[in-house]
């Protein structure tokens, strides 16, 4: 349980045939991601925790738990996901029943509504706490409106100014409005209206255009542009990691996650992998997240003899959790040993299964000269290519 005070009803149990799509309409793809995950996209972006409760198809229900689930991310606790029924009203019924004790403000929102501003939620929740009463979103019609007879002839020109086209979220306060299902007598084709009929009292307030409700083709394209307006640049970022230890015989050598049998090993407060740590300082700069010193401290007794992999793995934990995809690494091994060439491919798809990207290797000598060119020690020198 939760202990939100405010649930929000995510219908999305629609089959979706004017849209002439073979998956239930919550669950056809737009620009990567289905409609479903857009719409709980822009619910989970409210600013206070509610109870989201997700009404999908019964014969997909594990597939909607599992988009529901991955979008709610750290805040899965929240996500409630049930079958829907035969009737949209009979998925809201759905919904209500298993609302928990805390809610008091209950919104119910058409999954198809999926680019619906956070805002919109924000301006609902509020209203309906002042009012008491029900709130729907709605837009002024523009359109000059006809109504017609029985034979299609325009019987006289309706007054647009007190017309408004209806959206979603429709809010209610939540005894209220259980009050008003379980007293209608006939299927509506929204809340407002079970709520109404119930001779209870709605409101409007302002709506937005993002709210448009796919239902046809043409709609599905409108939203393909507006994901692709939308769409941020990616950004390009590369970062530098150098690392240098030097030998140490009581050690074994580990280097570039591999271990290196009858090689005289690194110093270190870890296993001294320099191919590993340079890579995570590259990665790490790319990102702007510091270093691995700042990161994985020597004064962390975790992190003593721990394996290069260890490292690398929370790295790259850490990368993508602040918004990058790794496009790929490179690490040049600067030592007169031990002989990288009989092993470089074998350390190249070892670092490429941590990184979860290309990893390229390669190795030289400095002629004899320095730190490396006495053989006291190994020098690893990476760069890291990153997609925000």
């Amino acid at each position: 349980m939760t202990g939100s005070t405010v649930a929000i009803i995510v219908v999305a149990a629609g089959s979706g045939t004017r849209l002439g799509e073979p998956e239930p309409k919550a669950l056809v793809s737009i620009g990567g991601q289905t409609i479903l995950e857009h719409a709980l996209t822009r619910v989970f972006s409210l600013a206070d925790a509610a109870q989201v409760i997700v009404v999908a198809p019964a014969a997909r229900l594990d597939d909607a738990r599992a988009l529901a689930l991955r979008i709610a991310g750290a805040a899965a606790d929240h996500v409630t996901v049930v079958a829907g029924g035969d009737t949209r009203q009979q998925s809201v019924e759905a919904g209500l029943a298993v609302l928990e004790p805390t809610v008091d403000v209950v919104l119910v929102h058409d999954s198809a509504r999926s680019f619906t501003p956070a805002s919109q939620f924000e301006a609902v929740i509020s209203a309906v706490r002042s009012t008491g009463g029900g709130i729907i979103p709605g837009l002024a019609v523009a359109d000059t409106i006809k109504q017609l007879d029985w034979t299609g002839a325009v019987e006289r020109t309706v007054d647009r100014s007190q017309l408004v086209a209806v959206q979603t979220p429709q809010g209610f306060p939540r005894a209220a409005l259980i009050d008003a299902y379980a007293r209608a007598a006939e299927d509506y084709t929204d809340d407002a209206a079970v709520f109404a009929a119930a001779g209870l009292p709605v409101t409007v307030v302002d709506g937005d255009p993002l709210a448009f409700k796919i239902t046809t083709q043409w709609d599905l394209r409108r939203a393909e542009s507006i994901l692709g307006e939308a769409a941020p640049t990616a950004t390009l970022r590369t970062g530098i990691g150098i690392d240098v230890h030097g030998f140490d015989a009581a050690q074994p050598l580990w280097l570039g996650g591999l271990h290196w049998p009858d090689e005289e090993g690194l110093a270190g407060h870890s296993d001294g992998d320099a191919v590993a740590h340079a890579v995570c300082d590259a990665l790490l700069s790319a990102a702007g997240l510091g270093d691995i010193g700042g990161n994985f401290g020597t004064s962390d007794p975790r992190y003593a003899g721990a394996h290069g992999d260890v490292f690398v793995c929370a790295t790259v934990r850490l990368v993508t959790e602040a918004g990058f995809s790794i496009e790929n690494v490179a690490v040049q091994i600067v030592g007169n040993r031990p002989k990288i060439a009989p092993r470089r491919t074998l350390m190249e798809d070892r670092m490429s299964a941590l990184v979860g990207s290309p990893v390229s290797v390669s190795a030289t000598t400095t002629d004899g000269l320095g730190f490396t060119g006495r053989g006291e020690g190994v020098t690893a020198i990476a760069t890291a290519l990153l997609r925000r």
